[in-house]
């Protein structure tokens, strides 16, 4: 048996499948994945993510402290709620994971307060690299939330209908966030982030609140969704999966994640800095991209991809996308890759497009 979230007996209730996941009991759909993946594309679906890690970073040296852990700068978050991106790295580049930074406080202000939310899956060792790097820095403490489940709801309707259930105070809060931004209100958290390329909200919520929040939204018409449609959703968006886009062996430089590196200033210095600095001046010898198959036939990780019959890489995440009615997958390969490949599948060579690693926002097409 794994852990449980406040959610578990609504699941049970709601007929979900259950898989282990990170060690956690987690639904993989309630019926019909596919039809939660179009719920989201096209209406509004609802995650239970309860499951994520949500650390308060505080003291007189939060700041510093995340602006050596991270690659991002959190210096960039000049307004209350704002949130990063970011990968938080080794010492020789690579991501011991992926994470979203809020700055809780005003900026500037003293007792700066941060929140960081990280991967469940990689929960012990997340915390394990917070807690070591403290010790080179006077004040900080870190405060895990697990009293504080997460409800992810996505879609063109979603805001819409999270708005229908909320108070008056928290629907004023909610129709003033900016994209990428989380604000408290009245213990519950409202961030307008996503992890699917639709509109949508991840709301904090005290878990005792959770299942009736849980239950409004059903009756609103939001679908419950499983971790099979979390994933073609973040496929089609192009967003990575952490232990399969990038890991602790490859460097945000080769898993489309340069974006996320704040080299300026050059005198801040942040872990993996050195080595991220050595490969770019080196030249980056990978990528990685997205791979789009408009024949029969699934994208799967690990298939091989081949030109001239030499193997240049392999699939990182692959699937049948619902939206586009074909396979999709990205793939970290050699850096020079042209605009058509070949993976090979059980022994053939099949024709695949090279596209960028997005494929589907807001409904539509984007490659």
């Amino acid at each position: 048996m794994g852990h449980k979230t406040a959610l578990y007996e609504k699941h049970l209730q709601m007929n979900a499948k259950l898989v282990d996941f990170g060690g956690w009991d987690m639904p993989i759909h309630y019926g019909s994945q596919v039809e939660e993946h179009h719920s989201v594309r096209r209406d509004a679906g609802m995650f239970d993510v309860s499951h994520m890690t949500v650390v308060d970073v505080t003291g007189a040296d939060a700041k510093e402290y995340l602006r050596y852990l991270l690659a991002n700068d959190v210096l960039r978050l000049q307004q209350q709620g704002k949130a990063l991106y970011s990968g938080m790295l080794n010492e020789t580049g690579g991501v011991v994971d992926d994470l979203i930074v809020y700055l809780m406080t005003e900026p500037d202000v003293t007792g700066e307060w941060f929140r960081v939310v990280v991967n469940c899956g990689t929960r012990e060792k997340d915390l394990r690299w917070m807690a070591d790097h403290t010790a080179l820095f006077d004040s900080v403490a870190l405060t895990e939330r697990p009293e504080l489940a997460m409800v992810a709801i996505q879609g063109p309707n979603a805001i819409a209908k999270v708005m229908t259930v909320v108070n008056e105070s928290r629907v004023k809060l909610i129709d003033g966030l900016q994209a990428f931004q989380g604000l408290e209100s009245e213990g519950w958290f409202f961030a307008k982030t996503g992890y699917t390329g639709e509109e949508g909200l991840e709301v904090m919520v005290p878990e005792e609140y959770v299942a009736d929040f849980w239950q409004a939204l059903a009756d609103a018409g939001v679908a419950p969704c499983g971790l099979g449609a979390r994933d073609t959703l973040r496929l089609e968006a192009g967003m990575n999966l952490y232990g399969a886009d990038m890991h602790e062996k490859v460097s945000p430089l080769t898993a489309n994640m340069a974006w996320t590196i704040a080299w300026e200033p050059i005198e801040r210095d942040f872990i993996g800095r050195k080595a991220l600095e050595k490969e770019r001046e080196a030249g980056v010898k990978q990528k990685l991209i997205g791979l789009l198959l408009e024949t029969r036939g699934v994208l799967r990780s690990h298939q091989k991809v081949m030109i001239n019959g030499e193997e240049v890489g392999e699939i990182t995440s692959g699937s049948f996308s619902p939206t586009l009615g074909c396979s999709i997958a990205m793939a970290r390969v050699s850096a020079n890759i042209a605009d058509t490949c070949h993976v090979d599948m059980r022994g053939k060579l099949i024709e695949v497009k090279v596209v960028k690693p997005s494929f589907v926002r807001h409904g539509a097409k984007v490659y």
